[in-house]
């Protein structure tokens, strides 16, 4: 039963996608009205937040997406859905709901600025990712991302010292069977999900604030994984990068850091993801990308995909909405793209 609920799923939001970006601008809106619930909750990256309702979806950032990008298609490298349990302390009654997700490219012409970042007039490829929350037959809640600092990049501007990490690195899985159109064994999907709750909970978890080997990450991640991270940190391609280039400077600036409930946490076959509004919790006590620490209390919105080969992952998507980390040290990196007052030379007389 649940597996057909989740085929069900799957094909409503493949197809929305696909009719989104096909329809002409007068027919959006029933493509929208067709899979969105009415009071669909949009949670978004900085500066949208949150949307409610699909027409705010529709004018507030649809709309817009089109008119800065409006050849925008869709690549696709994951696609998966599943039923979540998220929570700590494990008891699938207080969650329980069903989700798809996925995550690739969006292939445009950087037409016209967004949000305040200067189009170039040339192609671009935007990193997405999306878990939408299904009730009903209907999306009733979506986690998305997009990696402005990739775009950023893209077009020359550098808001963040180089990434340490390798920058616009963000592939389809190796194997290229990232897509799950069709239902995946049970059992596997089952011990997937048991896999990402013991390497969350009992390992990210487990640091001691000293120690990396405390987090026993040796044991989960194989020694060649390919961990895709957002701009700004890059992409590190082998366990020793990951533990060099983004954990050691990552642990230094947070190093009491938690994984909290999870908005969602779902496994399908060898695949496991979940967002996490605020879903990491830590304080800015160590300097991170050339930002000296501010004592802040601060959270994390992420999206996140792993790829399991037996006991280890070999793979990771990741997504960390910087511009939300940054405004939590009080330093805007939106506004460091608006240009900057021109000095009068002074005539002397």
């Amino acid at each position: 039963m649940g597996n057909n609920i989740n085929q069900n799923n799957k094909k409503l939001v493949w197809d929305f996608w696909e009719n989104l970006e096909k329809s002409e601008s007068g027919k959006m809106e029933s493509v929208i009205e067709y899979a969105m619930d009415e009071h669909v909750v949009w949670h978004g990256f900085a500066p949208y937040h949150q949307l409610k309702g699909r027409t705010s979806f529709y004018h507030d950032f649809w709309k817009p997406l089109l008119h800065s990008f409006p050849d925008l298609t869709r690549q696709t490298h994951i696609f998966m859905g599943g039923k979540s349990n998220g929570r700590v302390d494990g008891d699938i009654s207080k969650d329980g709901k069903m989700w798809v997700s996925g995550t690739g490219y969006f292939h445009a012409t950087f037409a016209n600025d967004y949000l305040g970042i200067p189009a170039n007039g040339e192609k671009v490829k935007i990193r997405w990712g999306d878990f939408s929350r299904i009730e009903n037959g209907k999306i009733v809640e979506v986690f998305f991302l997009l990696d402005l600092i990739d775009l950023m990049q893209q077009v020359d501007i550098q808001v963040l010292p180089p990434s340490k990490g390798k920058d616009h690195i963000y592939p389809p899985p190796k194997a290229n069977d990232g897509i799950l159109l069709e239902a995946q064994d049970e059992k596997t999907s089952d011990y997937s999900l048991t896999h990402i709750r013991q390497f969350i909970y009992d390992g990210l978890n487990a640091y001691d604030e000293s120690d990396l080997k405390s987090m026993g990450m040796a044991d989960y991640f194989h020694t060649d994984v390919k961990w895709y991270g957002p701009g700004g940190i890059g992409a590190c391609l082998s366990f020793k990068e990951f533990e060099d280039f983004h954990q050691k400077p990552w642990l230094v600036a947070y190093p009491d850091r938690q994984v909290q409930d999870l908005d969602a946490l779902i496994a399908e076959g060898n695949y496991s993801g979940g967002p996490g509004w605020a879903g990491v919790k830590a304080t800015h006590t160590g300097q991170y990308l050339d930002c000296p620490a501010t004592g802040n209390s601060i959270d994390f919105n992420g999206l996140d995909w792993w790829k399991r080969e037996g006991e280890q992952y070999v793979e990771n998507w990741v997504f960390v909405d910087m511009i939300h980390l940054f405004r939590q040290f009080g330093i805007d990196l939106l506004s460091q793209l608006q240009p900057q007052p021109q000095v009068q030379p002074q005539i002397k007389t």
